[in-house]
């Protein structure tokens, strides 16, 4: 561990805070007569959600999207918990300062005084020739990328020996996205140049090539490092972080307007703070807004593959994958292959929403 520049004793310290913010939860739950199940990761499955009325998720953003994976029914609350706020943002958890004072959470809960925030999910469909609808659990799999893109070989081998090559209908994946879902090339290209070492391989950054279709309009091919489709939910994540701007690129924006058009434009340090600021607010919406946002990354333009909209908000997304070795990947957690032949169609629909909730102050 020293080595990789990790601490024993401080993965240690975060271990035992984690632990003890658990047993806290716990405990504050069996004090109010609930019956409490503690499973770990690996235990977690459909079975044990059926069995709960209510389920509490103990960590950080990333458990709290591991645990609503596997919540198909809407009538189920989810609540998340920050087990170590000092490290971790928890952006779908309750306020911090619950987390040492749970039994005040529940207190509200008995009371009343809180409201169910309803958060829409995005569905894919996947339908095309050789076509693999079983997915690769990453939050299971702790994967290399050669040991991701076997796993994706041996479950597409399994899929294709009890199933043919024609043109599936549409088939509706046994997941929702909470956050966001990013459709990309997962291996650079690769070769092996032994002039230099033996058996060194170098990796080459590869396009993502595929053709995009927003609310039923044209098909436009596209080629750039990927796609991302969010929720209102993970507007505030991944996809923020790549359409924001920051201050110099509306500074040199707004000077180049100043001096095209003779305009007296303020370039004062308030006056770019403010509009940077309005423009990356733009970028958020409501978690249980009924529509999507994409986003193509670094698109490639020219004379053959066009970008009219580089993002944008939309009902539907279709994508047809023109991919050598892509994936679609849920929430960071959940993997699909995604090659050429394959088209996924990203949608909301109200049956798949989360049921989450708000404490009032």
């Amino acid at each position: 561990l020293a080595l990789k520049g990790s601490s024993y004793s401080g993965l240690l310290e975060r271990h035992n805070i984690h632990t003890l913010n658990v047993e806290h939860i716990v405990e504050s739950l069996q004090k109010e007569g609930i019956e409490v199940r503690v499973v770990r990761r690996r235990e977690y499955d459909e079975e044990m959600v059926r069995w709960a009325d209510a389920i509490v998720s103990a960590g950080g953003d990333g458990t709290m999207l591991l645990v609503a994976s596997k919540v198909f029914d809407k009538r189920k609350p989810v609540l998340g918990v920050n087990t170590d706020p000092e490290r971790s943002e928890g952006h779908l958890c309750l306020p911090v300062r619950y987390t040492r004072t749970f039994p005040e959470a529940l207190r509200k809960l008995q009371r009343g005084e809180f409201s169910w925030q309803w958060r829409q999910r995005l569905r894919l469909h996947l339908e095309g020739t050789g076509i693999n609808p079983m997915p690769v659990d990453l939050h299971e799999q702790q994967l290399s990328l050669e040991q991701h893109n076997q796993a994706h070989r041996i479950s597409t081998e399994a899929q294709r020996s009890t199933e043919s090559d024609a043109v599936t209908s549409p088939h509706l994946l046994p997941v929702r996205g909470l956050n966001e879902i990013f459709i990309g090339e997962s291996l650079s290209s690769r070769g092996r140049y032994k002039a230099f070492k033996p058996h060194l391989t170098l990796s080459l950054h590869r396009a993502s090539y595929y053709e995009l279709s927003v609310d039923d309009g044209p098909w436009e091919k596209q080629k750039s490092s990927g796609l991302s489709i969010c929720t209102g939910t993970g507007s505030k994540a991944w996809s923020y972080n790549i359409n924001k701007l920051f201050e110099e690129t509306v500074r040199d924006i707004l000077m180049i307007g100043r001096e095209q058009t003779g305009l007296d434009v303020p370039l004062n340090r308030e006056f770019i703070e403010k509009v940077t600021k309005e423009y990356n607010k733009s970028l958020v919406f409501g978690p249980e807004e009924s529509r999507l946002f994409f986003s193509i990354r670094e698109p490639i333009v020219n004379r053959v593959f066009s970008s009219s909209r580089q993002r944008g908000f939309a009902n539907k997304v279709c994508v047809r994958s023109r991919c050598w070795d892509a994936c679609m990947v849920v929430d960071g957690g959940t993997s699909f292959e995604f090659n050429d032949g394959a088209i996924a169609t990203i949608s909301l629909n109200e049956e798949d929403q989360l049921r989450t909730i708000l404490l009032r102050d």
